[in-house]
């Protein structure tokens, strides 16, 4: 399987395109790259039934969220405040690093 490249890290801001939950803003938790798949905060949330353990926890339903394809979310620029494309640009010294394509804003800190 060819797996395309990710432009999505952790703790980036992200806008929901597509599904469900289309619309609705999150940070993005955890990048799943083998899957091209990302878990964003309180996005996708599924309902799974559990069998309470020994000692460790209680059983019941629980609610949890369920990653979704890289496809369906766009990063949010910090200046402009929209879901943007990025490009990748390099600086004098020779760093990669992740910009907006609308206002050319610097995505990482």
């Amino acid at each position: 399987m060819i797996r395309s490249k990710c432009h999505f890290k952790k703790d980036d801001k992200v806008k929901i395109i597509a599904g469900k939950d289309k619309g609705k803003i999150g940070k993005v938790l955890k990048v799943i790259r083998k899957k091209n798949r990302l878990l964003v905060e309180n996005i996708n949330m599924i309902k799974r039934h559990a069998k309470p353990s020994a000692q460790s926890r209680q059983g019941g339903i629980i609610e949890r969220e369920a990653p979704l394809h890289w496809s369906d979310v766009m990063l949010m620029c910090n200046k402009c405040m929209s879901p943007v494309r990025i490009k990748m640009q390099r600086l004098e010294d020779g760093k990669k690093i992740r910009a907006c394509s609308k206002c050319n804003e610097s995505m990482d800190a």
